[in-house]
């Protein structure tokens, strides 16, 4: 084991006094040393719980014969960082929780880790590490809140920043808004949709990194304590069995994962985070290999914020496994997964107990995936779309440019009413160099579709949205303005077509045009020069 090296032999003599002086026994000594890396925070609704689901899984650690050491890591909650330069921070938090579990990990030699996550960052960033340091490791995602309700309706965190363009248009008053605000988010737990944070607990399950039915079991669950528990016992028989990330991690089990985001309708962020576990497991997902999935896979299940069904519908209806089963001629099914089982056999038995949320193959909610990746002349290193959030109207637009270089501009724009039907709202110098941090952008998005705008008006960008976007919102365009892509040279009133089921992105003006723009085109120098976002090294040498 890998914890020997701080615990046999005279020579650790100075280890083992400082394990005794934890408390720890000879006994205890002598155990796997199982790290547990927990985010807990009491300023992130998807983390107040998870003090509790650390302590069930400490129980199943000592109760499985291994020995608990538990530490924390950041997590940043993307609705309170939402729409503020807050939001820059919120992606580099990702890498910065990799780093510091694996440092726990190799600084202390612990021979496993249960990693309990829940928002949008955090998932991911546990998962990096867990492939980089590549020792035994099982995930506990927290699990969604369950939905809120007024008058009757079911809703969600997204309806608040949509209400806010109902305001704008007129639609509501302020005293509505506050008793929507009010009731929204009932209690502890990831926002109640199909956005980032859920769609990443559900690609861990589908990876093979967490137990059957974790993805979508509620936050304030008894099964949840339960799965806690069992991932507790569960590590210390992956430990003795040295069944490590690296045989889960696979690029086979990376395709699982498209598929289920695809067949659920998942958040765009996913061609961003998976991406970035894969790399640490040293393999490779490029933007194509999703558009090819989604192109064979179809959308099963239609899930807020585009759709009516939160994730506890989801669960009810039986989850990850019920949805992978409906498409597991399309998965590999004999791959390994930490709950002991292979793919095909965690799923063997589940059943959709739901048809009206989980359809069938035969009966889509579309024919083919959530996620469509876009290449044009605007893009010509692609762009995301969530096309589960896509009305049909909208499947094909062209309109006018109505551009800005911020967010905020745009933002103010849109409130003061200066967008109309048809036009192309382009954000731009907000990627992961020109924002710096590529920033989420729910307000405008949601502005957008709350003044009644999603099925006509379109919104690209260098940066990205957040998973609780929906409407013709195109993201990730690469290369971005900072580098001088073709977003950097648009103009008012340039005219932008989008056309979904060609897969196409582009602006109608000729080589020769944006050549010339480029010609004069200066690049900016970069917002920020210190702290964290300066990693990014925005320099126009790169």
């Amino acid at each position: 084991m890998r914890s020997d090296e701080i615990k046999l032999g005279i020579e650790k003599a100075p280890h083992r006094a400082l394990l005794k002086a934890l408390g720890l026994q000879e006994d205890d000594i002598t155990k796997p040393f199982i790290g547990i890396a927990n985010s807990y925070t009491n300023i992130v609704p998807g983390h107040i719980h998870l003090r509790t689901l650390g302590e069930a899984v400490k129980e199943g650690i000592l109760a499985a014969g291994g020995t608990p050491f538990e530490f924390s890591t950041i997590a940043v909650c993307d609705g309170l960082a939402m729409g503020h330069e807050g939001m820059r921070y919120s992606l580099p938090s990702r890498e910065v929780i990799a780093d510091s579990v694996e440092i726990m990990l190799q600084a202390h030699r612990l021979d496993g880790l249960v990693m309990i996550s829940n928002c949008d960052k955090v998932t991911p960033g546990m998962l990096m590490a867990a492939a980089r340091v590549d020792v035994p490791a099982i995930m506990v995602t927290g699990g969604p809140m369950q939905a809120g309700r007024l008058h009757g309706i079911k809703i969600s965190y997204s309806s608040v920043p949509e209400a806010l363009g109902e305001v704008v248009a007129g639609k509501m008053t302020e005293n509505e808004l506050t008793q929507l605000e009010n009731a929204a988010c009932p209690g502890c737990g990831s926002c109640s949709g199909m956005f980032t944070a859920n769609t990443m607990a559900c690609m861990t399950e589908a990876l093979g990194m967490s137990l059957p039915y974790c993805g979508t079991s509620l936050a304030t669950s008894a099964f949840k304590l339960r799965l806690a528990r069992q991932s507790g016992k569960q590590i210390v028989k992956l430990v003795n069995q040295d069944l490590k990330p690296s045989a889960i991690l696979t690029l086979e089990a990376f395709k699982n994962a498209i598929a289920l985001d695809m067949a659920l309708g998942g958040s765009t962020n996913t061609t961003l985070h998976l991406p970035a576990i894969a790399k640490e497991a040293g393999l490779t997902l490029p933007l194509s290999m999703f558009d090819e999935i989604g192109r064979k896979v179809p959308h099963l299940t239609s899930m807020m914020p585009s759709g009516v069904n939160a994730l506890e519908d989801l669960d009810y209806a039986g989850g990850v496994p019920a949805v992978m089963h409906q498409i597991q001629s399309l998965l590999n099914l004999d791959l390994p997964t930490v709950s002991g089982k292979t793919v095909g056999e965690n799923i063997k038995d589940a059943q959709v107990l739901d048809p009206s949320v989980i359809h069938s193959i035969a009966d889509p909610v579309h024919k083919e995936g959530g996620i469509a990746i876009l290449t044009g002349n605007l893009a010509p290193k692609g762009a995301v779309i969530k096309t589960a959030g896509v009305s049909p109207s909208m499947l094909k637009h062209t309109g006018p440019a109505k551009v800005y270089d911020s967010e905020k501009e745009a933002v103010t724009a849109i409130r003061g009413k200066a967008i109309k039907e048809g036009d192309v709202v382009v954000i731009r110098y907000e990627g992961p160099k020109g924002g710096p941090g590529m920033p989420e952008m729910l307000i405008p998005t949601a502005t957008i579709a709350g003044m009644g705008l999603s099925d006509s008006v379109a919104l690209i960008t260098d940066g990205r949205f957040s998973g609780a976007t929906r409407g013709g919102s195109i993201g990730h365009v690469a290369p971005e303005a900072f580098d001088g892509g073709p977003i950097a040279l648009l103009r008012n009133g340039d005219i932008i077509t989008i056309d979904i089921p060609r897969r196409t992105l582009k602006v109608e003006l000729s080589d020769e045009e944006l050549k010339a723009r480029l010609a004069i085109w200066k690049p900016r120098e970069p917002k920020i020069r210190k702290g964290i976002l300066s990693r990014y090294k925005p320099t126009q040498t790169e």
